[in-house]
Order: C-alpha cells, then structure tokens, then sequence
C-alpha cells in the first residue's frame, strides 16, 4: 500500500469513528449535573486525581472547599499552593482536620471524633452556595473504619444541592458509596517505588 492509500484509509477510519462519536454526544441530554465522584483502589493517584479536578475547576473561576479527614497536620505541596490561592483570590476553603493515620494515633474514639469534626466542616461547606467543588479527602477511610455512620453520610450526599459536585477519595470505598456515585475510577496498583526501599519524596507523595 502506498502513502496516498495509506492516508485515503486512515481519512475513511477516522471518519467512520468521528461519525459515531458524534451521535453518542448528541444523544447525552443532560447539559449540567452536580456528580458525586469516588477515587478509590489500592493504587498510587486517587488524591492526586482530586487536586488536578481542583485545579481544574479553580481555572474556570470556580469556588472550591476541600476536607481532609485522617491526613493530619501534614504539609503537602498541594495544600500549600491551594492555601495560597485561597488567600490570594479567595477561591479555596481548606481545612485539614485529622489528627494523623489510625495506625498512627492507635486511638479509636480519637480518630472517630477528628472524623466528626472533619464531617461538620464538610456539612458546613455543602450549605455554602458559592462552592461548587468539594473534596472530602480519605473519607473512605473514616467510612471503612466505621469513625462516621455510613447512613448518614450517604444521606447527606444525596441531599446536596444539584449542582454541587464532590469528590470522595481513600481506599476500600464501600459498595453503598459506590453505588450512589455517578463517576468511580479505581486505581490499581501495578508497580510502586516504595516497594523497592524509596521513601516517600517531597514533590511526589506530599
């Protein structure tokens, strides 16, 4: 086959996919819909995922909260520079409420009570009609630990305003969180540098 028949047949393909992509868009009715989106796996990237859709949203002048439940008073370089743009434009409302991971404190009715209070701020946060981004990092890990009622945070999600959009990230996300969600990406792990002795690095992990 020649290069002129070569881009006669690779035209005619593309056509034929552009053809059927385009009657799949044009069948999607729904213009704007507030999604409940779940990043979960035992893979590197679930956080990581969230904070790029944050950046992401901040980029079209979107207000946006974010709630980290467990993580504790870490210093990441995302909370740094979202913290920053929340200063600076008074886009982002970030509150870290954790008080570090559970095998960490070794405390139950500790960690239960951090998850309380991080679930409240979360509340407060859906009641506010400027935010249209959340992130409730590692609430599945609360979740998995029974530290809140599964019922009551399911309740609450489905109660959100319609066009509130939240993003839930942790591993072992439950079946009934799930089920409810409209958008759930599950990263699997296939290969970690940890695993071959490299420690967690600045400006990767945190």
């Amino acid at each position: 086959m020649n290069e002129e028949d070569e881009a006669r047949r690779h035209r005619l393909k593309m056509e034929k996919r552009k053809a059927v992509q385009d009657a799949e868009v044009a069948g999607k009715t729904v213009a704007r819909k507030g999604l409940l989106m779940v990043h979960t796996g035992a893979g590197k990237g679930k956080s990581t995922a969230a904070f790029g859709l944050a950046l992401r949203a901040l980029g079209h002048g979107w207000k946006i909260g974010v709630v980290q439940f467990g993580k504790g008073q870490w210093r990441t370089g995302e909370r740094n520079m979202l913290e920053k743009l929340g200063q600076e434009f008074g886009q982002v409302s970030w509150h870290t409420l954790g008080e570090g991971f559970t095998w960490e404190t070794q405390d139950r009715a500790r960690d239960a009570k951090a998850a309380r209070r991080a679930w409240e701020k979360a509340r407060e946060l859906m009641d506010d009609p400027h935010i249209r981004l959340l992130v409730l990092d590692e609430l599945n890990i609360s979740l998995r630990y029974e530290h809140l009622p599964l019922e009551e945070v399911l309740g609450a999600l489905a109660a959100r305003r319609d066009d509130l959009n939240v993003v839930v990230t942790g591993r072992n996300a439950k079946p009934e969180l799930i089920a409810a969600a409209d958008l759930v990406t599950e990263m699997t792990l296939v290969k970690h540098h940890f695993g071959a002795g490299v420690k967690a690095q600045e400006g990767i992990e945190f």
